[in-house]
Formats: structure tokens, sequence, C-alpha cells
């Protein structure tokens, strides 16, 4: 297992290297992270918290960078409560507890289960995907601490030389899990 505090360090000297800005948003604080876990209704991965705590409130990651947890704009909890509120009543395409944290585009999302206590990356693909949602749902890392190393390596699926398969990159495996938790009652 990672040592957390080694991986933050390599997350935020990235994070400093590859910033489209000048610098990094601010961290969120600690209020801010209270706030939204409020608003959210469960509690954040202790290592999600720290990301936003102590690397930035977003603006650093693969490709189109982590949404901001709060503030202005878009932000994690915003997309999070709008996917939720969006649904038809008895059908859902978004499970409880599943924070949107990095919009891919093309209504594609990386997405962190809060319920699973490494904080498992989701990636939400719907398109070409029918009425059921559950075939939208792939497991892009097995825990957050995955997802960053891959990201610090170069070798997701969204790389472009890796894309191009240059290199072997593990691809997203379908949630196993997305039908129970699809038709999950509020």
């Amino acid at each position: 297992m990672a040592d957390i505090d080694v991986l933050l360090r390599q997350v935020s000297a990235k994070a400093a290297e590859t910033s489209d800005e000048d610098e990094l948003p601010p961290a969120a604080t600690a209020e801010q992270i209270e706030s939204a876990e409020q608003v959210l209704g469960f509690r954040l991965p202790p290592l999600l918290t720290r990301l936003y705590r102590e690397v930035a409130n977003g603006g650093f990651g693969p490709a189109y960078r982590l949404l901001p947890l709060t503030g202005e704009g878009r932000t994690a909890v915003g997309e999070y409560r709008e996917v939720r509120a969006t649904r038809k009543p008895g059908e859902t395409s978004w499970p409880a507890a599943v924070l949107p944290i990095l919009d891919w585009g093309c209504g594609m999302y990386a997405a962190v289960d809060c319920r699973d206590p490494g904080g498992a990356v989701l990636l939400f693909e719907p398109n070409g995907v029918g009425a059921d949602w559950h075939d939208a749902w792939y497991v892009d890392a097995e825990s957050l601490v995955a997802w960053l190393e891959i990201w610090l390596s170069e070798t997701g699926w969204y790389e472009g030389d890796v894309a191009e398969g240059y290199e072997e990159a593990r691809e997203p495996q379908p949630w196993e899990a997305a039908r129970a938790r699809l038709s999950e009652p509020d």
C-alpha cells in the first residue's frame, strides 16, 4: 500500500507542474468540507478530503482536472445534486454516494464511490447505452490511491500514447455493483 503522505506530495508536485493557471486554486477549508458533506448527506473518503484540503480545491489531475468541491461555477457537489435531481421517478442513472469529481466531456465522468473505504474510482460512460444504466458504469481504479498512481505514472486509458496502443493500459472494467446500487431507494 502506498504511503499516503508521499503520494500527496507527489500529487501536489505534479498538480503544480501541470496546472493550466499560474497557480492552483486555494485548498478547501475544513468548514467547506464539512458543509459539502452536510449538503451531500455522506462523508467523503479520507484521501479525497486530504486532496481537497492539502493539494487544492480542484484544478489538478488527469485531462480536464478535478472539479472544485465547492465554490463558484461547476463543483462536485453541484454536479452530484444535479445528476441525482434529474432522475425520473423509479429510475436512476446515478447511484447515491457516488461523487462526480471530473468531467471527461461527452457526458462521461470520473466519480468516487464514497461508500467504498478505499474510494473506488468509477467511470460513468453513458454514450451508446440504452435504458439499462448499469451498463454505463465501470471501475476505473479499485481505489483513489490506485487512480492517482495511474495519473502520476501517465498510464491511464485517457493518455494519448496509451490510448493509441503504444503502451498497455488497464481498461476500465464493468462495475459489478451497478445494478444493485442503481436500484436502491433513496
